[in-house]
């Protein structure tokens, strides 16, 4: 018996030596820190569990039917990022990267997302395609090459927009850019989950969509004989003539690529100022009558449309026929800015119109203000009728605003706040947060040629579009925010990208972030991750602050 006791003894003895060798050993075999990722914009909640999901050297992307899209976009991402090549399974239920619609997921948050990748797999899931594409976005800047193997850090991600409306404009009436760029930028836009592409289309210098009715709109109205260098009222020109449109075939291209990424695409036709190219056109669509030319110098131009002209109406709509039928956009963009007022003072017809209309002035309106608010009214019924609204910029507040129109506030917030407290919807641009034509660094000398005065990318990222002022009712008719790049100065491709990027990360943060959860620094610890989609783009983006960027933290 004694015997059989010490027996045990030593057996438990043993087993515990093991236990405590093991214990040891396992204390010292570290676990991987986790790696916070380094996606712009910041999703709104992330939470990490130990390990990597690794991916295969041929994934598996399974997909519900109606995801086909975004599918296939994905895979082209990989490819295009990473080269790898995926093999695409629809209506399955296990792979490697699973694409779900669940109408439980965010269902009050347009857009919004769940990724979670655990165990072997990755899942994206929404309620809506566009959300799975923006979850998409996210999952191609967590990837990453470890070892060989493709990699991505295991976590929950929650993810939603705080706004509805993030956009960017490009301007093509000052310089024709071409449907390449356009694409470009639709691609730059995606990966920030930018959804609105504000196209202006028209203006003095230029008229850059085909119009079958009117054909001389772009036969003489988008070309110029030459612009005018360095900066405005210079009347110094560079002797080269400049012009381009866009055929409605490339329009219906360029609508269709960016609603395959969820990018709404509102163009803009400018009425009733900035019309210089289309008078040059159509003469007669002016208060004189008189032929004029394509004005080569930029700034504000005294030609604005003869609004008390039958035929002149009938141009309008006639155009917006045409302009809706291409853009299913339910916003048309009609401008309404920088409309000169003196050629309708002494323009006997506009007078005429003025006195039977009984449009009257008073302390704060021209009796003109009133002529120009009658004519955005009569637009808006017109697009009204058709199942559509309309958008100007925060001029058309100058006289009675039309009922149902969306304010663009660009000379700074003010007409925005004015607008929300008048029960219109809001985007707020204004011109001394988010004008990219504006210079990047208070050292002019070292920049190209721009507008204004100095935004930094701080400065784009520190914008705040709602305003305190405005109470709770009056904050939700602020939609969102949008830069502008106005091209008077920027005659390239390759400024464009100067100046765009990367200030539009900063804005794409301002977009879809809360507030309360923005930290510069922050941002700044993450950009270096996009930079590295740049440089593999040979995107010519601005580096004043890259230096400043050090690499994403472990958490």
């Amino acid at each position: 018996l004694l015997k059989l006791i010490l027996i045990l003894i030593l057996m438990k003895l043993k087993s515990l030596i093991v236990v405590l060798l093991c214990i040891v050993v396992c204390s010292s075999c570290e676990q991987p820190p986790i790696e916070a990722y380094a996606v712009l914009p910041q999703p709104q909640e992330i939470n990490y569990i130990q390990g990597f999901v690794k991916l295969k050297d041929k994934p598996m992307v399974v997909y519900a039917n109606e995801l086909s899209n975004e599918a296939l976009l994905l895979a082209s991402y990989l490819k295009n990022d990473f080269a790898v090549e995926v093999t695409l399974e629809e209506g399955k239920d296990k792979g490697d990267v699973i694409l779900l619609l669940d109408s439980t997921v965010l269902p009050d948050k347009k857009g919004g997302y769940v990724l979670e990748a655990a165990g072997s797999r990755i899942t994206i899931k929404a309620s809506t395609p566009e959300g799975v594409f923006n979850g998409v976005q996210t999952l191609r800047q967590i990837i990453k090459e470890r070892e060989g193997r493709l990699t991505v850090q295991k976590a929950l991600v929650t993810d939603y927009p705080a706004f509805s409306w993030r956009a960017f404009m490009l301007d093509e009436g000052r310089y024709f850019k071409g449907k390449e760029v356009v694409l470009n930028l639709l691609d730059r836009m995606a990966e920030l989950k930018m959804n609105v592409f504000h196209w202006h289309l028209t203006d003095d210098q230029g008229w850059r969509i085909e119009i079958k009715k009117y054909p001389k709109l772009t036969e003489v109205g988008a070309f110029r004989d030459s612009s005018e260098i360095n900066h405005f009222h210079s009347n110094v020109f560079d002797g080269k003539p400049h012009g381009g449109f866009y055929t409605q075939d490339d329009i219906k291209e360029v609508v269709d690529y960016a609603a395959k990424r969820h990018i709404m695409i509102v163009p803009e036709i400018e009425m009733p100022g900035h019309a210089s190219a289309a008078i040059a056109s159509y003469p007669w669509l002016g208060t004189t009558g008189k032929q004029i030319k394509v004005p080569c110098n930029f700034g504000v131009h005294y030609n604005a449309y003869n609004v008390a002209d039958p035929r002149v109406i009938q141009f309008q709509g006639d155009v917006l026929e045409e302009v809706i039928a291409l853009f299913p956009s339910p916003v048309i963009h009609i401008g309404g800015d920088e409309a000169p007022r003196t050629r309708w003072a002494v323009c006997p017809k506009c007078q005429a119109l003025v006195k039977k209309e009984g449009l009257k002035a008073d302390k704060k309106h021209t009796s003109e203000d009133r002529l120009q608010s009658y004519c955005m009214k009569r637009v808006e019924q017109f697009l009204n009728e058709r199942g559509r609204q309309i958008i100007g910029w925060d001029e058309i507040l100058e006289g009675d605003v039309a009922p149902n129109a969306t304010v663009m506030s660009w000379r700074g917030m003010q007409g925005g706040i004015e607008a929300a407290k008048l029960k219109h919807d809001v985007i707020m641009t204004p011109n001394d947060y988010v004008y990219f034509d504006y210079y990047q660094s208070a050292d002019k000398e070292q920049e190209p040629m721009a507008m204004g005065s100095c935004i930094t990318v701080e400065k784009v990222y520190n914008f705040e579009p709602v305003a305190d002022e405005l109470a709770d009712e009056e904050k939700k008719h602020i939609l969102g925010a949008q830069a502008n790049v106005w091209t008077e100065y920027i005659g390239t491709p390759e400024h464009v990208e100067y100046m765009m990027v990367p200030r539009m990360a900063a804005l794409a943060e301002v977009q879809w972030m809360m507030p309360e959860k923005k930290s510069y620094q922050g941002f700044l610890n993450r950009l270096g991750s996009l930079a590295e989609f740049y440089k593999r783009d040979n995107v010519n983006y601005a580096k004043h602050i890259l230096p400043e960027v050090v690499p994403a933290q472990t958490k």
